[in-house]
């Protein structure tokens, strides 16, 4: 008798919206750097960064291009007419501040912005500068970091006890007989787990362990706390250049005790601003003295965090990188191009990146025998070059 298949291993369900357009909010306290910041990534003076606390309430959105060598080794191979980075979408959020949850400050408005993006850029402040005012009176970036969480989970905590009352209201009358009533009394099961991680063992969402059924319940109900972190601390030039600061130690230390795993990216604003503002010449002679710019490895960690990957497709008239989320089928990554390539989708034909940088050409990459053709099942790798085929 043949030795049984081992049973397939179930694929994990991400946490977060199931779409390849997903944006990252840029959040913390007030005067902490967060619209320069982002004036200085998207290059624009869109987030009017002024000294005073709320100067952005409306958020500001910019689409930022990724950097990959990848994309640029293919434009120089290819040289194509047009070239279309990928891109990722970042907004600028009015700052949090102690007691959002309750209203205080722009704390509604804030929060609501905060639950329409799909990541978090938090700015951490560890600079001292007199000029810029601290709305907590001095800079304590662990006291920051603490305000930020413990607001976010309050909204989450009261978010799911509404649901929770509604759901048990209606399942008082639930039976163990029918299908439906047995998934809605899974479903408060589900709930209330979430609020145990929340308030008894006291963790954001994110880090709670979760099963594909659980994930689901968790994504229906769009929790701050599940929203994937970068922590980016802010320091002066001066202790950025020198990779010395005294909090950076005992920030360390607080994301590991509290949201270990969590990306911990020092930068300075007031570096990239004097960089922003210099041409591309200029910019690559005054990194080549100093410290080098952080926003390249910020917009990719950032990208990275929203389990986001990419494609090309390349030619003469265009090279391009699309968007996808890790774990995207063939069909579904051809219809991010157009939608009838993904109705009327008949193969793929697929060669990475590596096997066309080794053999030099797309002819020889052929005759290496590299060049696949992939049907529905496939699932996309980070760094892919398709060439799609569909059917009248």
């Amino acid at each position: 008798m043949p030795p049984k298949k081992a049973p397939a291993q179930e694929k994990k369900v991400m946490l977060g919206r199931p779409s390849n357009n997903l944006k990252i909010g840029i959040v913390g306290l007030p005067n902490v750097g967060k619209s320069s910041f982002f004036n200085a990534l998207s290059n624009t003076d869109l987030g009017k960064a002024a000294n005073f606390p709320y100067a952005t309430i409306n958020p500001e959105e910019a689409r930022i291009p990724v950097p990959d060598t990848r994309f640029e080794w293919l434009c120089d191979l290819y040289k194509p007419a047009s070239r279309v980075p990928a891109f990722l979408t970042c907004i600028d959020i009015a700052g949090l501040t102690a007691g959002a949850s309750t209203g205080a400050g722009l704390g509604n408005a804030f929060l609501s912005h905060v639950r329409a993006v799909d990541g978090i850029f938090q700015v951490v402040r560890s600079f001292d500068d007199a000029e810029v005012i601290h709305v907590e009176g001095d800079v304590n970036p662990l006291r920051d970091m603490e305000i930020i969480q413990t607001e976010l989970r309050l909204k989450d905590i009261e978010w799911v006890e509404k649901h929770l009352d509604g759901l048990k209201r209606g399942g008082r009358a639930l039976g163990n007989n029918s299908l439906a009533d047995r998934a809605k009394k899974e479903e408060i099961a589900i709930v209330e787990k979430v609020l145990k991680t929340l308030t008894v063992d006291n963790k954001d969402v994110r880090k709670g362990d979760w099963t594909n059924k659980e994930i689901e319940v968790v994504n229906g109900l769009s929790l701050l706390t599940a929203k994937p972190v970068t922590y980016l601390v802010n320091l002066s030039e001066a202790d950025y250049s020198r990779k010395k600061n005294k909090w950076l130690p005992k920030i360390k230390a607080w994301i590991d005790t509290n949201n270990p795993g969590d990306p911990l990216i020092p930068f300075s604003v007031s570096l990239e601003e004097r960089l922003s503002a210099l041409s591309e010449e200029e910019k690559a002679a005054a990194q080549k003295e100093g410290a080098q710019s952080a926003l390249g490895k910020i917009t990719q960690a950032g990208y990275a965090s929203l389990d986001l990957i990419r494609y090309f497709t390349c030619g003469p008239d265009e090279v391009r990188a699309w968007t996808i989320r890790r774990g995207t089928k063939a069909p579904q990554a051809a219809g991010v191009i157009h939608s009838d390539f993904e109705n009327k989708f008949v193969c793929g034909e697929i060669m990475s990146h590596d096997d066309l940088k080794e053999h030099g050409s797309e002819t020889a990459v052929k005759a290496a025998g590299k060049l696949r053709q992939q049907g529905k099942p496939y699932e996309m790798v980070d760094g892919d070059i398709a060439y799609w085929k569909s059917g009248a």
